[in-house]
């Protein structure tokens, strides 16, 4: 059974009255606790298809499955829950929320799903102990190299457990070095946790970290 499946994907945007296909009849599968690597040239759609991954996005045609689900056959509100409860995200600019503390943010998404303030607390603290950010729950992000902002943005998208995880660029704004100390926690913590990930980038770095590796060009999948 797959964790992840993509039918028959159709996607096109209309720019000033001209038709812009991004995908056309992609398809693959990601199964439970695999890392997939999705390779592609910047502009080739890799942003895009995690938003229609994620349900954030409508296809224009096909169909996305989440754990035997059909993603875009439920409720907005549905999907927001799916998202909040199932999924985890990390972003390549971090995305963390500077007004609040890095506890604090590692904590949003218990807090989204309803836990009481200090049992979120509690897990955000063990989580970024466990990105190797102990003692940290108090600083702000600004205070925190750019390294330790993507540990805070993993122990933030795995705090609440998901079963999948969707990754985009996650080293893409960071040196080498750094980069390579990121992806291999990320790719740990997700193993460790049977984490199911597709990790989206262009770069070879990131691609070697995976169990396989998919190709997107020109709106199509090739990979192995």
């Amino acid at each position: 059974m797959s964790m992840l499946r993509v039918e028959n994907l159709r996607k096109a945007y209309h720019i000033g009255g001209e038709h812009q296909p991004v995908f056309d009849a992609l398809s693959f599968r990601i199964g439970p606790g695999e890392i997939v690597a999705l390779l592609g040239e910047s502009g080739s759609g890799k942003t895009t298809l995690l938003n229609l991954m994620s349900g954030i996005d409508s296809p224009d045609a096909g169909s996305v499955w989440f754990d035997g689900i059909s993603l875009h056959q439920l409720q907005e509100p549905d999907r927001t829950l799916l998202r909040r409860e199932r999924i985890g995200f990390v972003f390549q600019f971090f995305n963390l929320i500077p007004t609040l503390t890095v506890g604090e943010n590692v904590a949003l998404p218990l807090e989204l799903l309803g836990r009481k303030a200090g049992e979120a607390r509690t897990h955000a603290v063990a989580a970024l102990d466990e990105v190797g950010l102990a003692r940290m729950e108090g600083r702000y992000p600004e205070t925190l190299s750019g390294g330790e902002q993507q540990r805070a943005a993993i122990a933030r998208a795995l705090v609440h457990r998901p079963g999948v995880l969707l990754a985009d660029e996650p080293t893409g704004n960071l040196d080498e070095n750094t980069g390579r100390g990121v992806i291999g926690l990320l790719t740990t913590l997700a193993r460790r946790g049977g984490t199911t990930m597709l990790l989206v980038t262009h770069s070879d770095l990131v691609a070697d970290a995976a169990d396989r590796v998919l190709h997107l060009r020109q709106g199509r999948i090739a990979g192995s």
